[in-house]
């Protein structure tokens, strides 16, 4: 991906997070929203714009339907911020990277309490977790 491509992703990316969260929609159904990353085709005609919403299943749906429908007001704020040739074509993607982590810590913690205290040490050069020294 070019240097020019790159920058135009990350304006956007700003964009977006301050109309959205700064300026606020004025849809009640946009929650808590986090532009993580966006993607713009090379013909810069179509932008894939990753999302991450708080919320319970329901309220994410919802969010989703709503910044679905506001593309039009957000391709054209796009617009008159960054004055490019083409405003690209806006495709809202849930992010899913937060859910999966949390997840993931969620298991950790659950083996963690299954292991409890009969958790093996773990030697790293020769010494334990601890910085005693383990068996040759």
């Amino acid at each position: 991906m070019g240097h020019r491509l790159l920058r135009i992703n990350e304006s956007i990316k700003e964009t977006l997070s301050s109309v959205i969260t700064a300026e606020g929609l004025k849809d009640p159904r946009v929650g808590f929203v986090t532009v993580t990353g966006v993607d713009t085709s090379p013909d810069q005609r179509h932008a894939k714009v990753y999302v991450s919403v708080l919320g319970k299943q329901a309220e994410r749906e919802e969010t989703m339907k709503a910044l679905d429908k506001s593309k039009g007001f957000l391709q054209a704020r796009i617009n008159a911020s960054l004055h490019i040739k083409r405003t690209p074509q806006l495709e809202f993607v849930y992010d899913s990277t937060l859910d999966n982590a949390l997840h993931i810590e969620k298991l950790m913690k659950r083996e963690e309490e299954v292991l409890g205290s009969e958790a093996p040490e773990i030697f790293v050069d020769g010494e334990t977790d601890d910085g005693e020294e383990g068996p040759a």
